[in-house]
């Protein structure tokens, strides 16, 4: 099977949008286009139910209903109960909230493992915890290669670790971690787990109840949604931390770390994301449960990416003056291409853009793997990252660019 692009594209209004004409998005990591039954959705809340949803009057209920079906048709997709979702501003400000549980919750000389693999969303709050007292171990990548090697993990793995946080995949690195055997080494240690998947998310939603961490979040607005963060809280470990939220809330799981009131809007237009996987997999014949038809999706996405990926892996590791960071094999990365250059990556970035490819130059809030990488964060890297619907003469456009630039 494979993915019906033109039926993909005709999803997203960005791709009759007359003022993205002619110009080819590159920089998917950063955001995605939303697609239609979002922006559908959203208007529809914005014109007839904006209003203090779960009232008894009938555009009041109708809002309510809306923000609760995302809540329950994101779980269902993610194989994890309904209560074990939340929505928040951003990942960034999600997982602040969920330090300040942990650091109520721990004692001073119990640690947390980190990485500087990760963007600074998923490391910089749980380093702020050394100030309360609280140890943080820090699991190295490998300055060649850029990957996180599980026996590293082991040897920082004690009775004192409380949390392991690592990400799916890095937002520069590219490659995907084995959140399976990592997950089960840090249970196996009695830690638990906190995943990272802004950058993964986008290419197919996970099987979160299967993989088994604890925590896993990631970003609506580059999974085709709006802005608002999405953390999947495992109800053991939800319970057990300490409420953050309105202490008449302390009993509604989906809320106790939500300290501000939800984006009322933008949980409802959430469903949307649902609406457009539902759409792809009945368009491909992928039938099952909802998590089987994410499954379903998510491997059609992963199949698609990875036969593009590999030209432009294969061209620019070729290159003298270009380095690659993270793998050069499709199959064990999402698309999401950094490359250091011998100049500044926004510098290549706007000569791209001139040339109508949309990416990006910078450290991408990487400043510690560009660093452990021996990238001058000041310089950056040129980011090229795309999704499934981007398609084989978009690439072979960036190719094209890239040799004119380069």
């Amino acid at each position: 099977m494979t993915l019906d692009t033109d039926f993909v594209r005709a999803q997203f209004p960005a791709f009759s949008e007359p003022s993205l004409s002619g110009q080819a998005f590159f920089e998917n990591a950063g955001g995605s286009y939303a697609c239609g039954p979002v922006i559908a959705r959203l208007e529809r809340f914005y014109r007839s139910r904006k209003v203090q949803p779960y009232a008894p009057y009938e555009a009041s209920r109708l809002a309510g209903a809306e923000m609760d079906e995302a809540r329950q048709r994101l779980a269902a997709m993610l194989n994890v109960e309904s209560d074990e979702v939340s929505f928040g501003p951003s990942t960034t400000q999600n997982t602040y909230v969920l330090a300040q549980a942990f650091r109520q919750w721990m004692r001073p000389g119990e640690a947390i493992v980190v990485t500087d693999q990760d963007h600074e969303a998923n490391s910089g709050p749980w380093r702020r915890l050394a100030q309360d007292g609280i140890e943080i171990r820090e699991w190295r990548l490998d300055p060649e290669t850029g990957m996180l090697r599980l026996e590293d993990l082991e040897n920082l793995l004690d009775e004192n670790v409380r949390l392991v946080c690592f990400p799916h995949c890095s937002n520069v690195v590219g490659a995907v971690n084995p959140v399976v055997e990592i997950t089960a080494a840090s249970h196996a240690a009695g830690a638990f787990v906190c995943v990272d998947g802004v950058s993964y998310a986008p290419h197919g939603f996970p099987d979160v109840g299967g993989m088994g961490p604890d925590i896993y979040l990631f970003s609506a607005y580059k999974t085709y949604g709006p802005h608002q963060g999405i953390m999947v809280i495992r109800r053991a470990l939800g319970q057990l931390l300490p409420n953050q939220a309105h202490v008449f809330n302390a009993d509604v799981l989906y809320k106790r770390f939500t300290p501000a009131g939800p984006d009322h809007a933008q949980v409802a237009a959430s469903a949307g994301m649902v609406d457009y996987f539902d759409a792809l997999a009945a368009h491909h014949g992928i039938e099952g449960t909802a998590s089987a038809r994410a499954a379903g999706v998510h491997d059609l996405m992963r199949a698609h990416e990875a036969q593009l990926l590999q030209p432009l892996l294969d061209a620019v590791k070729a290159r003298n003056s270009v380095r690659l960071i993270g793998p050069s094999d499709a199959e064990s990365r999402a698309p999401t291409v950094a490359l250091a250059l011998n100049r500044p990556g926004v510098e290549a970035a706007a000569q791209l853009a001139e040339r109508g490819i949309m990416a990006g130059g910078g450290d991408f809030y990487a400043v510690r793997p560009l660093t452990a990488l021996g990238v001058d964060p000041d310089k950056g890297v040129l980011r090229l990252s795309f999704v499934h619907y981007t398609t084989r003469d978009e690439i072979d456009r960036l190719l094209n660019a890239l040799d004119d630039i380069l």
